[in-house]
Formats: structure tokens, C-alpha cells, sequence
């Protein structure tokens, strides 16, 4: 249990960083290019602790969900003159600032006039041109994206440290396992027991840890090389060098045909057009690899980096059906689906079960962290891209969007159209932070009620 509790306080601390980081990515540009930051903060709902430092106030809330920057004039006014309100990088908090006035039902052009109302005397005199909204298209695409940005490099780092300081788990030409007896593929008994035929390769005297060589005179590279040698061989012996102890000693093994699951080329089991697993009769020695941790170059981590954004991309095309998977699985008998979306609550119990697990090194929990944190940080990034106000990738739009309509204008020799009047937009940016709070609830009662779990 306490192994438990420091996984979850690791991985704790490791988003509070990745948020803090984030928040900082807009931090530091807004303030370079003069923008007034009234407040940085990590978490949402009542302030634990805070101080001024400047005109910025900094701190931490309560609800660990996320964070924000409050920028004045982020919503130009409606009208050249008026007064531009003050808002934040935070969805959750965009609830709290957009949820507080008093609005009639259905009456969107009220949501939006208040929401113009709501914290237009946060600009002092005088303050105008520190708004954001005042910020060249350029500018402010970068203080949106700044944020975004952080968490790539954040996972870049991570995957780096990961991939050349860890390296990834790849099946050695080490022996793991020797099996004791010749069971089928299909049998319903997976242990061996008294009378059944010893395997070959306990018979030939293979032991865990030996290092296979080479087969037959052919020099073993890979663990799949010397699977394909023994599937074609059955009944065949083969001359077998290992090494054991530093030293090479011969073997004969003669594989035994068997009944064994046929697999792709990626080794991955084949089932036949009613979603049967095929088998086949091949070569068995009963043998399994031993899994080693092989260092990579640089080159393979944006590689990496990039599977994972596809991965997130992947699974935010289709969130609407995995959503559902998921509230079948938390109201009614189904599993949850290990490779769908899951909370923060899901990320914290994930990594206290790879600190409680006991059966594996700490080098390898130290690397299942890293990447488990790399790939949050992924799956921020992706998520705050997406063009949806009051995400950095709504914000973003609405910027070039303006970009766009000035360049046509100046085209076309026109009066220039001015900032795009982005809190129109307030009804549907209400409307997307509901969902969104919706979402986070619903995975967070599944990841209690319904938990994805490496212990099975």
C-alpha cells in the first residue's frame, strides 16, 4: 500500500509540473509582448495558497484538474471603445467566470452581453494597450500555442530519457523460461503434472538465462530467428550453442511437433473468419525469450513522439463512441476498453499499481512512469489544439480567423474589419466546457467504479 500511494504522489506531482509548465508556456510570451497577467494558477475552485508578486498573482487551488492564466482585454469589445473582459487559458475556470452572471433562459444575446459586463473594469485606466486582444494575430498565436508547446517538449524530454537513458523492452536471444512439459495450445490445463512427456528443451538440459548462439551453424540475432529454425524443424535434431556463464556449451534439441497457435508476421495470434484462434502443427521445444531493456538513438524519439500524437488524434476522432463504451462499462456489466480514454483519478491508480508491483525492477517502474507521464503530456497537447473555445486551439482560430478577414480586406484595398468579436462565441464556449465537465465526471466515475488495472 504505501508503494501505492508513492506511485500516485509521483505521478501527482509529475502533472502538477506539466500543468505548471503549460501555464508557463503562456505566461512568458503574454508577458514579453506586454500583456497584463492578473493571475497564475494551478488547479481550480478555492485558492489554497497564493501571493502577488508584481501585478500577477500566483497560486494553487483545490481541484487539481487543470490551470490558467487571466489575461485582460483576452475578448475584444463589441464596439470600437468599449471595454474589452478579462479571461483565462482555464476551461473549468471559464465556468466559473462565464457560470456567475445572472442569465435569462435562451436568451444567448444576454449570455453574451453579460459576459462583455461581467469583468469590463478589470482594464484600469490607461490599460488599453496591454489588452490582449491588442496583440498582433502573430503574437497571440504564439501565446496560445505556448502552453501546447511546453507539454511537446515536456514529452520530448521524457521519450528522450526514456528511449537513450532506460531504452525499450525488446525479447532477447536469452532464454526466460524453460518449460517443464509438452502441453497443447488448446489444452484446458496450463501446468504440468505427474506422466506428462517432458519438454525438449528441459530434456536437452536448456536452462533460464542461456544465451543462444547459434542453430545448426547459423548465428542467432533474434529471438524470431530461432522460432522459425525450430517451428520448420519438428522431429529434427538441431546442434544447439549457448552461452552460460560466459562460456559456450553444445546441446542437441529435437523439437517435437505440436500443436501450436499460428501467428502473423507480427506475431500476432490468427483467427479465422468466425473469430476462432487457428492453430497449426509445428516445431516445439517449450522455450520462451527473456525481454531486455535496448537503448535507442536520438533519432528514434520524434518518431515516437509522433506515434503517440496519432495515437491521442486517433482516439479524440472517435471519443464519442468510446465515451459510450465507456458509460456501458461503468453502468452495466462490460470491461472497459485498456486502451480508451481515462481521468486523472485512472493516471494516478495506474501508477501506484506499477510501484506496488513487486515481480518487476525498479529501473523498469522508473521507465513506466516516465512514460506514462511522456504520454500524458501527449495527450494534453492534442487536446488543447482542438479549435473548440475556450481551448489554446479555439483561441488560436479565432486569431487567425482575424488574420484572415485583415489580409482579405488589405487585398482588396477595404477598410480594415477590426478584431473579430470573439465573445459571440460565449453560448457555444458554454456549451463545450459543459461537455467537457461532463466527460471528466463521467471518467472519473468509471476509473473509480470500473477501473482500468494492470493486475487484471
Amino acid at each position: 500500500m504505501l508503494l501505492f500511494i508513492l506511485g500516485v504522489a509521483v505521478v501527482i506531482v509529475g502533472l502538477a509540473l506539466s500543468i505548471g509548465l503549460h501555464e508557463i508556456g503562456h505566461l512568458v510570451p503574454a508577458k514579453l509582448f506586454g500583456v497584463k497577467v492578473t493571475q497564475y494558477m494551478i488547479g481550480f475552485g478555492p485558492t489554497l495558497w497564493s501571493r502577488h508578486k508584481g501585478e500577477t498573482e500566483y497560486g494553487v487551488k483545490a481541484i487539481p484538474l487543470g490551470g490558467y492564466i487571466s489575461m485582460i482585454g483576452m475578448f475584444a469589445p463589441a464596439k470600437p471603445g468599449g471595454a474589452a473582459r478579462e479571461a483565462s487559458t482555464g476551461f473549468f475556470q471559464t465556468l466559473v467566470q462565464e457560470g456567475a452572471p445572472e442569465k435569462k433562459p435562451g436568451a444567448l444575446a444576454t449570455m453574451v452581453e453579460d459576459a462583455r459586463q461581467a469583468s469590463a473594469e478589470t482594464i484600469g485606466h490607461g490599460e488599453d494597450h496591454r489588452a490582449f486582444y491588442r496583440l498582433p494575430v502573430w503574437k497571440r498565436v504564439i501565446v496560445m500555442l505556448g502552453g501546447p508547446f511546453m507539454n511537446l517538449v515536456i514529452a520530448v524530454v521524457l521519450f528522450a530519457i526514456l528511449l537513450m537513458g532506460f531504452g525499450t523492452a525488446q525479447v532477447s536471444t536469452t532464454l526466460g523460461s524453460v518449460n517443464e512439459c509438452v502441453l497443447s495450445a488448446t489444452s484446458e490445463r496450463q501446468t504440468c503434472a505427474a506422466g506428462d512427456e517432458e519438454s525438449p528443451g528441459a530434456a536437452a538440459g536448456l536452462k533460464p538465462g542461456d544465451r543462444l548462439v547459434s542453430i545448426n551453424g547459423t548465428a542467432i540475432d533474434s529471438w524470431a530467428q530461432s522460432t522459425e529454425i525450430i517451428r520448420e524443424s519438428p522431429g529434427t535434431p538441431l546442434d544447439v550453442v549457448v552461452e552460460r556463464g560466459g562460456t559456450d556449451l553444445s546441446l542437441v534439441v529435437t523439437p517435437k511437433l505440436s500443436e501450436r497457435y499460428a501467428t502473423d508476421a507480427d506475431g500476432q495470434i490468427v483467427k479465422d473468419a468466425e473469430g476462432n484462434q487457428v492453430t497449426t502443427e509445428v516445431g516445439f521445444v517449450g522455450i520462451g525469450a527473456a525481454g531486455e531493456l535496448v537503448r535507442q538513438p536520438a533519432s528514434a524519439v520524434l518518431p515516437l513522439v509522433g506515434e503517440n500524437i496519432v495515437g491521442v488524434v486517433h482516439i479524440i476522432l472517435n471519443l464519442p463512441q468510446r465515451l459510450i463504451d465507456v458509460a456501458n462499462a461503468a453502468f452495466g456489466p462490460g470491461e472497459r476498453d485498456p486502451n480508451g480514454p481515462i481521468s486523472v483519478v485512472g493516471v494516478g491508480r495506474l501508477a501506484g499499481e506499477i510501484a506496488s508491483i513487486d515481480t518487476i525492477p525498479v529501473v523498469e517502474k522508473v521507465a513506466s512512469m516516465l512514460s506514462l507521464l511522456a504520454s500524458v503530456n501527449i495527450a494534453l497537447l492534442v487536446f488543447n489544439l482542438i479549435p473548440l473555445m475556450p481551448l489554446d486551439g479555439g483561441h488560436v482560430a479565432g486569431a487567425l480567423w482575424e488574420g484572415i478577414r485583415k489580409a482579405w480586406a488589405k487585398l482588396f484595398k477595404k477598410p480594415s474589419p477590426g478584431p473579430v468579436d470573439t465573445a459571440k462565441l460565449m453560448p457555444v464556449t458554454f456549451a463545450v466546457v459543459i461537455v467537457l465537465g461532463g466527460m471528466s465526471l463521467l471518467l472519473i466515475y468509471a476509473d473509480i467504479v470500473k477501473p482500468i488495472s494492470l493486475l487484471g
